[in-house]
């Protein structure tokens, strides 16, 4: 009697299909320093520069202290912080005690608003702007919850019964040739 050791092939892949994901957003985070650093553009402020459902790639690892007037940032709206803005530096101001803020603009609106462009402090500065992805956010608000649990789920049962379904089957060679009826 054989007696089988190690892990399924099923869990096999899901360790290595997580193993791969967790090395992914490890090397993201270590190259740029945010834990999120993909950002969908959700509204027309930043038109003409940023459009709808373009990709933003933020990096962290750019200090508040080396921002630019004209650098497009993404922070955490300062009254509240309950959104996240992509807004660009329009002024910094640094006091006496070398303390920063800056105030930002949306590229297409007519003017700063209170509470939302500034004053951004160090604690609300996610990261800069590194690249733009353009148009393909549409694929992230498609694949929202609940969507996004649906397809999981249908990507999970089509490889359990490809798994499984296998168990059963053995592997045979071509098919014998026919010969052909006697006399």
């Amino acid at each position: 009697m054989e007696q089988k050791t190690g892990l399924s092939s099923s869990t096999r892949d899901v360790i290595i299909v997580v193993a791969g994901v967790a090395v992914v957003l490890l090397g993201m985070y270590l190259a740029l320093g945010t834990v999120n650093p993909f950002y969908v553009v959700s509204s027309g402020s930043m038109i003409p520069t940023l459009q709808i459902n373009d990709v933003l790639v933020v990096n962290g690892r750019v200090p508040f202290s080396d921002l630019n007037v004209g650098d497009i940032i993404v922070f955490n709206r300062p009254d509240g912080e309950d959104r996240v803005i992509v807004h660009r530096i329009i002024d910094i101001d640094e006091n006496r005690d070398g303390v920063r803020t800056v105030k930002t603009k949306g590229d297409n609106n007519a003017s700063s608003i209170p509470g939302t462009d500034y004053p951004i402090r160090e604690n609300n500065y996610i990261g800069k702007v590194s690249s733009v992805i353009p148009g393909v956010g549409f694929v992230a608000k498609v694949i929202s919850p609940p969507v996004n649990y649906i397809i999981i789920g249908i990507i999970l049962v089509i490889l359990f019964f490809t798994k499984f379904g296998r168990k059963g089957t053995t592997k045979s060679g071509p098919a014998p040739p026919e010969t052909p009826a006697g006399p």
